[in-house]
Protein backbone atom coordinates (compact mmCIF):
# COMPACT_ATOMS: atom_id res chain seq x y z
CA UNK A 1 0.00 0.00 0.00
CA UNK A 2 3.06 2.43 1.50
CA UNK A 3 4.23 1.65 -2.36
CA UNK A 4 1.38 2.38 -4.24
CA UNK A 5 0.92 5.34 -1.81
CA UNK A 6 4.49 6.51 -3.38
CA UNK A 7 3.67 6.11 -6.99
CA UNK A 8 0.45 7.99 -6.50
CA UNK A 9 2.05 10.64 -5.04
CA UNK A 10 4.83 11.07 -7.44
CA UNK A 11 5.33 14.27 -8.56
CA UNK A 12 6.59 13.55 -12.59
CA UNK A 13 3.54 11.17 -12.80
CA UNK A 14 1.35 13.80 -11.35
CA UNK A 15 2.84 16.32 -13.86
CA UNK A 16 2.54 13.86 -16.33
CA UNK A 17 -0.99 12.71 -15.84
CA UNK A 18 -2.10 16.36 -15.32
CA UNK A 19 -0.30 17.57 -19.15
CA UNK A 20 -1.92 14.37 -21.10
CA UNK A 21 -5.60 15.34 -19.52
CA UNK A 22 -4.60 19.26 -20.57
CA UNK A 23 -3.12 18.33 -23.88
CA UNK A 24 -6.33 16.27 -24.73
CA UNK A 25 -9.17 17.79 -23.52
CA UNK A 26 -8.32 21.77 -23.20
CA UNK A 27 -5.76 22.79 -25.41
CA UNK A 28 -6.31 24.53 -28.56
CA UNK A 29 -5.61 21.48 -30.54
CA UNK A 30 -7.04 18.50 -28.57
CA UNK A 31 -8.59 15.98 -29.69
CA UNK A 32 -11.80 17.12 -30.92
CA UNK A 33 -10.17 19.73 -33.37
CA UNK A 34 -8.01 17.88 -34.61
CA UNK A 35 -10.55 15.29 -35.64
CA UNK A 36 -12.74 18.91 -37.12
CA UNK A 37 -9.70 19.71 -39.09
CA UNK A 38 -9.13 16.33 -40.57
CA UNK A 39 -13.20 16.12 -41.34
CA UNK A 40 -12.23 19.83 -43.18
CA UNK A 41 -9.60 19.01 -44.72
CA UNK A 42 -11.44 15.87 -46.40
CA UNK A 43 -13.88 17.72 -47.84
CA UNK A 44 -11.92 20.34 -49.01
CA UNK A 45 -9.69 17.35 -50.77
CA UNK A 46 -13.27 16.32 -51.95
CA UNK A 47 -13.94 20.08 -53.56
CA UNK A 48 -10.78 19.80 -54.53
CA UNK A 49 -11.46 16.60 -56.67
CA UNK A 50 -14.48 17.39 -58.38
CA UNK A 51 -13.68 20.41 -59.51
CA UNK A 52 -10.71 19.50 -61.02
CA UNK A 53 -12.78 16.65 -63.05
CA UNK A 54 -15.19 19.25 -63.79
CA UNK A 55 -12.52 21.49 -65.12
CA UNK A 56 -11.12 18.45 -67.44
CA UNK A 57 -14.71 18.08 -68.77
CA UNK A 58 -14.92 21.60 -69.56
CA UNK A 59 -11.93 21.45 -71.08
CA UNK A 60 -12.70 18.43 -73.35
CA UNK A 61 -16.24 20.14 -74.15
CA UNK A 62 -13.86 23.17 -75.29
CA UNK A 63 -11.75 21.11 -77.55
CA UNK A 64 -15.27 19.50 -78.99
CA UNK A 65 -16.59 22.83 -79.99
CA UNK A 66 -13.60 24.67 -81.43
CA UNK A 67 -12.62 21.62 -83.03
CA UNK A 68 -16.36 19.97 -84.71
CA UNK A 69 -18.46 22.62 -86.24
CA UNK A 70 -21.65 20.15 -85.47
CA UNK A 71 -20.73 19.83 -81.91
CA UNK A 72 -20.84 24.21 -81.89
CA UNK A 73 -24.12 24.29 -83.33
CA UNK A 74 -25.10 21.48 -81.09
CA UNK A 75 -23.92 23.11 -77.84
CA UNK A 76 -25.37 26.52 -79.21
CA UNK A 77 -28.96 25.22 -79.80
CA UNK A 78 -28.88 23.40 -76.23
CA UNK A 79 -27.47 26.12 -73.94
CA UNK A 80 -28.59 29.28 -75.70
CA UNK A 81 -31.54 27.64 -77.32
CA UNK A 82 -30.72 28.97 -80.96
CA UNK A 83 -32.59 28.05 -83.90
CA UNK A 84 -32.42 28.05 -87.86
CA UNK A 85 -34.63 30.44 -89.44
CA UNK A 86 -36.93 27.79 -91.00
CA UNK A 87 -37.47 26.38 -87.55
CA UNK A 88 -39.54 26.58 -84.21
CA UNK A 89 -38.53 25.47 -80.97
CA UNK A 90 -40.70 24.22 -78.29
CA UNK A 91 -39.29 24.25 -74.59
CA UNK A 92 -41.41 21.90 -72.54
CA UNK A 93 -40.52 21.62 -69.00
CA UNK A 94 -41.23 19.72 -65.94
CA UNK A 95 -43.88 20.61 -63.67
CA UNK A 96 -42.79 21.51 -60.67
Amino acid sequence: MKKLLSIVTNKFLVTAVVFAVWMIFFDQNDYESQKQRKQDLKTANDGIAYLNSEVGRMEKEYTEITTDPQKLEQYAREQYRMKRDNEDVYLVEPKK
